[in-house]
């Protein structure tokens, strides 16, 4: 007997489902609003099964890999759900990427298609001779549309709404997303996300946020983070909720849509959570639908816990990655009891704490932080060395420093050596190293995070200048401005004699460790 294939036919899943079941069940229920308007699941099953035909028509076919260069927009869902459907591969791309950045994770995994905002068009024409994209894929989805593009009202208009015909079954283990994350290596890494993964990791937030229909979201995380679309777009959606959606959100805007909306459950990073500190009166605001407060993603201080708390407001918080979602959940019931702490594993996925040899230590000792689980990636993108020395026995070594308690609630202590996070987006000092010893007047450098009142942590580069360069900060910064996304660009730049280095030449970089103060 053919035990895998009798276990296929149980898992045969396809994500894009939960909106054609949804559209079935209730289909003038309100799924998305956006900008005010609002669309129900009907009309948005309706949207994804026209595009779903056009891409078939224009010869994308299971496996393919679709890029998506968006702002948060409705088009961004009908774009993936649409690959979902038929089976092709969805890269969404980080709209901060400077040109070369996006032609090299494009390249790497050889898109064919691209949608993309219009007000990118500059950016991608650019570097559109040296893509992989096939000419005739490219399509604009807002904005002016140059004349090497497609529109995509233009592109979806005539076709169908009715349920494309797929030939081929549906697969759990299909992949239909490569989202890409920066790493100490200093290139981008595509972590590549099976069908039952992204279920398994939607699963796990229902449990946490107790999703139902009636419940809403508002949604200011950028959709191409695993943040925005796996932690707080498609619990939702997988529930028949809402998702209230704009392009970008302001401090005053975010919590005006969640009075407005009545949104139930509001999660953000800790840097919108501090923006909103500083320039909203809370008390001037009716926030009593809100049955639960989430923050992830970032280190998130004490104090600003404790000033939320003071205000009746209980934030907990949840910890993951790219390559697995989130991993650990604090229930809202321990929220001030557990101050602090990323929680307990989540209902599936198994958590550790390991030495250097990779066994399992005692509560309270610290080590690196492992996951195991239908969560997991499948793997990087064309990088099987990397995904081998990241997935060892079935457990992902995330790179993170971290303890638990004897009660099994789960503390991070320091992420992955040298990244720091800068408004909610990891940088690896390594990716803008790279870029800096391109300079032919740098000699040798240092990028460390600094902490920073408005954006959490910034970047410090320490450079040695080559004898007899002309290097100005001025001139660094630009040269990284032009070559980089604006948030990876060291705010800080000092010029230095030397490194401290170890006895095996490596550069000591918690020797640089400083205040800002001391080093502006």
């Amino acid at each position: 007997m053919d035990t895998n294939k009798g276990t296929n036919r149980v898992l045969r899943l396809n994500v894009a489902d939960w909106i054609k079941k949804w559209a079935m069940i209730l289909p003038e229920k309100i799924a998305l609003v956006y900008d005010d308007e609002p669309m129900t699941y009907a009309t948005l099953n309706a949207r994804i099964n026209q595009l779903s035909h056009a891409l078939l028509a224009l010869g994308v076919k299971r496996g393919d890999r679709v890029g998506a260069l968006l702002t948060n927009c409705v088009e961004f869902f009908e774009i993936f759900f649409a690959c979902s459907k038929i089976e092709a591969i969805f890269v969404p791309l980080n709209f901060r990427l400077a040109g070369p950045e996006i032609a090299y994770i494009i390249n790497d995994c050889t898109a064919e298609t691209l949608f993309f905002s219009g007000e990118f068009s500059e950016r991608i024409a650019s570097i559109r001779e040296n893509l992989s994209v096939k000419e005739g894929r490219y399509v604009t989805v807002v904005g002016k549309t140059p004349d090497w593009a497609s529109e995509y009202v233009t592109l979806v208009t005539g076709y169908p709404t009715e349920e494309p015909k797929i030939p081929y079954e549906k697969d759990v283990e299909s992949p239909h997303v490569i989202m890409y994350t920066s790493g100490t290596t200093g290139f981008p890494k595509g972590a590549v996300f099976t069908q039952r993964k992204t279920f398994f990791n939607i699963l796990n937030a229902n449990i946490y946020y107790h999703v139902t229909p009636k419940d809403k979201i508002v949604v200011s995380r950028p959709l191409f983070h695993s943040g925005g679309l796996l932690v707080d777009s498609l619990p939702f959606l997988y529930k028949g909720g809402t998702v209230i959606l704009k392009r970008r959100f302001e401090p005053e805007e975010l919590i005006y849509a969640i009075q407005r909306y009545r949104a139930t459950v509001m999660e953000t990073s800790a840097t919108m959570y501090r923006f909103i500190l500083d320039r909203c009166d809370l008390s001037a605001y009716d926030l009593s639908s809100v049955k639960l407060y989430y923050t992830g993603g970032e280190v998130v201080p004490l104090p600003l816990l404790k000033a939320y708390g003071e205000r009746g407001i209980v934030i907990t918080q949840l910890f993951g990655q790219t390559e697995t979602s989130t991993v650990t959940w604090l229930p809202a019931e321990y929220g001030l009891k557990k101050l602090g702490s990323v929680g307990l594993p989540v209902f599936h996925g198994d958590v550790k704490i390991v030495d250097e040899a990779g066994n399992e230590v005692p509560p309270n000792q610290v080590g690196e932080v492992i996951v195991s689980g239908p969560i997991l990636m499948s793997g990087y993108w064309g990088h099987p060395e990397l995904t081998e020395k990241t997935v060892r026995n079935g457990w992902l070594y995330t790179g993170d420093v971290g303890r638990r308690d004897e009660e099994g609630f789960f503390y991070i202590l320091d992420r992955r050596k040298n990244m720091y996070i800068s408004g909610g987006e990891n940088v690896y000092p390594a990716e803008v190293e790279k870029v800096l010893y391109e300079n032919a007047g740098v000699k040798e450098v240092a990028i460390i995070g600094v902490s920073d009142a408005k954006w959490g942590e910034v970047g410090k580069a320490f450079v040695v200048p080559r004898k007899g360069a002309n290097l100005t900060v001025e001139g660094l910064i630009q040269w990284c401005a032009e070559r980089v996304a604006k948030y990876k660009v060291p705010k800080y730049i000092e010029f230095v004699e030397r490194l401290p280095k170890n006895a095996a030449g490596k550069i000591m970089k918690h020797r640089l460790k400083t205040s800002p103060e001391e080093t502006a």
